[in-house]
Parts: structure tokens; sequence; C-alpha cells
């Protein structure tokens, strides 16, 4: 029995990879204007982009406005019976309707589609049958690539949810990239989480009242500093206020015998591994953890502005 249920999970894979591949292939066809056309009409909206299907459209139709609205493009999803019932209201002339339908044909979409024709909103039809009433009344109509569904029996929305699916995540990459999204743009709508925390900057994360002493203070003071502070290291700054040296316990190690007979500069490891505070939390727990050790002071044109721990990392959740 496992082998037929394996079996059955590899013909529904390949049945949707099927659908993929053909809706991959209709880019290159008669299918790429109207994907080009359907982009620019986004582009061109200063409201939002509102998503709206019934049933598993539906469910795909909230996926896609999530994604829209986390990479760039504004975007909310109205459920169509809702939109009946005063949720139109949610729909301006500032904005843009992209409907969803497999048939095209779904009764709960008419009050829907003729809201966008009476107020002249432009309005992206995604079904599979090109004569379909949505497709027909659309400014942009995406005609879903002939597939069969992954059930067997054409009854169980499968290959065309993951076609509707799919166009949905290319459209919103295709929109990401032509804005020029950046990682740092994503941070502001991600800033939760382990997707947020890696995202996060070494100045998100870092202290500013940093363990410093100068190159000539004893190790008196020093350890004073290492002490109150809380790191298990201090800095050592010029009189210039750069940083040109660290102490470590290592460092202290080392130069035990006559410890206090010493100052600073005479114990510190010079040209200590640094980080800007611009760089990525997750770049400098990388550095940590590839040279064995638990700080990294952040430092700006040679002065150090911020101190680091490893904790601090883990705190955020990046690990």
């Amino acid at each position: 029995m496992t082998d037929e249920y394996i079996e059955t999970a590899r013909r529904v894979i390949e049945t949707e990879t099927q659908g993929l591949e053909a809706r991959a292939a209709e880019l290159g066809n008669g299918l790429g204007a109207g994907f080009r056309q359907a982009v620019d009409r986004i582009l061109a909206v200063t409201g939002r982009v509102v998503v709206s299907g019934m049933g598993k459209s539906g469910h795909v139709g909230r996926k896609i406005a999530a994604t829209l609205a986390s990479t760039g493009t504004p975007a909310q999803f109205v459920h169509p019976a809702e939109a009946s019932h005063g949720d139109l209201g949610m729909v301006t002339q500032a904005d843009l309707a992209l409907v969803l339908s497999n048939s095209g044909e779904t009764p709960e979409l008419a009050d829907l589609i003729a809201h966008t024709r009476r107020f002249q909103i432009p309005l992206i039809g995604v079904a599979s049958r090109a004569g379909s009433t949505l497709l027909r009344q659309a400014d942009v109509a995406l005609v879903l690539p002939a597939a069969p569904e992954a059930c067997g029996n054409g009854i169980v929305p499968t290959t065309s949810t993951t076609m509707t699916l799919a166009l949905g995540d290319a459209l919103a990459i295709a929109l990401m990239e032509h804005r020029r999204f950046t990682p740092e743009h994503f941070r502001t709508f991600h800033p939760g989480g382990k997707l947020g925390a890696r995202l996060a900057k070494v100045g998100d994360l870092m202290h500013r009242d940093m363990p410093l002493v100068a190159e000539g203070a004893p190790m008196s003071e020093a350890l004073l500093v290492i002490s109150q502070k809380g790191y298990g290291v201090t800095g050592v700054t010029d009189g210039q206020g750069r940083l040109v040296g660290i102490i470590t316990d290592g460092d202290l190690r080392r130069h035990m015998q006559g410890l206090l007979e010493r100052d600073a500069a005479e114990v510190m490891t010079r040209g200590p591994r640094v980080i800007e505070p611009d760089a990525l939390a997750e770049a400098a727990l990388a550095e940590m953890q590839s040279r064995k050790i638990t700080c990294l002071f952040a430092v700006r044109d040679g002065l150090p502005c911020g101190i680091l721990h490893i904790h601090d990392c883990l705190r955020a959740g990046m690990v």
C-alpha cells in the first residue's frame, strides 16, 4: 500500500509540473504580451491591487495578495461574496482588480466585475477559458493553459490552482525586480521572526555603551572596565579615538606575569577584527563563528560606535 501512496504522490507532482511547464512555455508565445500588460497596468496603479476569487481561487488569491504586499506592491484580498454586501467600497478608482477564477464564470464575481466596469477600475482576469465572462470583461486577460487536474477526474482544483499561484508569484517578482526592491525594503515588511533577524543590521543589535580604554591606561583600569561592562573584552583607542586594539582573556593570560605593571598598549592585540554598523548582523555572526570569537566592535571611519556580542545574535533568533 505504501508504494501506491508514493506512486500517487509522484503522479500528482508530475501532473502539476507539466502544467507549470505549459504555463512557462506560453509566456514565450501569446501569453507573454498579456503578462507584460499586466505588469505595466499594476505599475501604473496609484492605489492597491485588489485580489479576489471564490473557493480555492480565493485561497490562492489571499496568498498572492500577501506576496504582493510584502514585496513592495500594496495589495489586499477582498472576498467576492462580502464585496456584494458592502466591501465593494474597498475597491476605489485608484485601485486595480486582479480576479481569479478557473472557469471564469463564478457567479459570486459578477458584482465585483460590474463594479470595475462601472467605475473604470482596471481589471486583470485569470481563468482557463478565453471566452469566459471574466476574461471577456477584463482589460488584461491571462489564460491558464489547458492542463489536466492532478486528481485524475478533473474535479479537484490542483494543477489549475498551482498554475495560478505560480502566475501570481511571477507577477510579484517581476514587479519587485522592476522596483529594485532590496533586502532593506524587505526587512521593513518582515521585522519579526527569523527572516527579520537575518536581515537585521549590526547597528540594530549592537550596544553603544562600549568597553573602551586609552592606549596609555594602566592595566588595572582596563581590568576594571572589562569587569564592569561584562563583555570579557575591552577596546583600546588612540589619541584621536580610533580603535587600535583589543584586550581579550587570551591577552590577559599571555601577559599574566607583571600584568598590573603594564599599560593597555603593551597587552592589547593590534588590528582587531571589526565590522561596519551597516553590515548585516548575519555577516557579523558568521565572522564570529569562523574566528571563534564572541565579540566584534562596530567601527565607522576608524571610530568605534558599538559592540556586538554573539549572544545578541542568538537572542535575536538568528540561529
